[in-house]
């Protein structure tokens, strides 16, 4: 399955953080990819097998989609202690 590889070509990434993917049941998929920093995300961006599984998803398998890449200004986080 190509997301399976590209989850693990990104997760070998240099700058690699995390990445989770979400599904609807009308198809819909919303996968987020998280690198530490805009030249680990340019690399994932350029890198040639990524690239290539980009055209085929053009070519083979959607009919749209969108990319969005943002930089976070700022992040907290609760955790329940246990």
């Amino acid at each position: 399955m190509l997301a399976a590889e590209m989850t693990a070509l990104a997760q070998g990434m240099p700058g690699f953080v995390d990445s989770k993917s979400f599904a609807h049941t009308d198809g819909e998929r919303v996968t987020v990819v998280t690198f530490k920093d805009i030249a680990s995300h340019t690399a994932w961006k350029e890198h040639p097998a990524h690239r290539q599984a980009q055209k085929i998803g053009r070519e083979r398998l959607y009919s749209e989609y969108s990319i969005q890449v943002g930089i976070s200004s700022h992040s907290h986080s609760f955790k329940l202690d246990e």
